[in-house]
């Protein structure tokens, strides 16, 4: 669901959708036809810009959990799985693309404290506010690409280079706006090159 809507709207939509169902069980989930999704998702008023899209997704991707994962969730990750694995796994449902998968499970590890054999895989999600931080910092140049700032994250922080993405994500969203920063919030300011640079500086998104 998070996709082209704020993160704070996409993340309430589960529990709204429980909230109409009367509960957000798997078996209530299961039970639910492709038509009363679109109309959970839909009415009255939309809960996503693409509605229609995010219904099916939401459909596909509960049958995939009950053919996949005998109806568990949890057993994606279950038994200590590596990175790579657990981040392939949520490649596989619709909808999921590498920056959707990789902070699926950067927020299992770094959050919920799920163990995985490992963490190396698990990437940053590349945005604009991280963009415009790397950037900022230093990190990258302007207009650089989602891999290339993915392949610095992993040199800074080779084990786990997704710790990096909540920090910089907050940096961005708080303080290191496109115009006008606030860089005396910020607490990355005594290291930050463009710190005092950027009062009037152009967006660097």
């Amino acid at each position: 669901m998070d996709r082209q809507i704020k993160a704070e709207k996409a993340w309430m939509i589960p529990w709204l959708i429980s909230e109409k169902l009367g509960g957000f069980e798997f078996q209530r989930l299961l039970a639910l036809t492709m038509k009363e999704v679109k109309s959970l998702m839909t009415y009255p008023e939309p809960l996503h810009r693409f509605p229609k899209e995010m219904s099916l997704n939401f459909h596909l991707e509960i049958q995939h959990i009950e053919d996949q994962y005998n109806g568990r969730a949890d057993n994606i990750w279950l038994n200590r799985p590596s990175s790579a694995k657990v981040v392939y796994r949520f490649l596989q449902l619709r909808g999921a693309g590498p920056k959707i998968a990789t902070m699926a499970a950067n927020i299992l590890a770094r959050d919920f404290k799920v163990p995985f054999a490992d963490y190396y895989s698990i990437d940053i999600s590349v945005d604009v506010q991280i963009r415009r931080v790397f950037t900022r910092l230093g990190l990258t140049k302007p207009g650089e690409s989602n891999e290339s700032i993915n392949y610095q994250a992993r040199s800074l922080h080779p084990e786990f280079p997704g710790l990096l993405d909540s920090p910089c994500w907050e940096i961005g969203r708080n303080w290191c706006k496109p115009y006008n920063p606030a860089c005396d919030k910020c607490y990355m300011n005594q290291v930050c090159p463009s710190a005092n640079q950027t009062k009037d500086a152009p967006s660097l998104t």
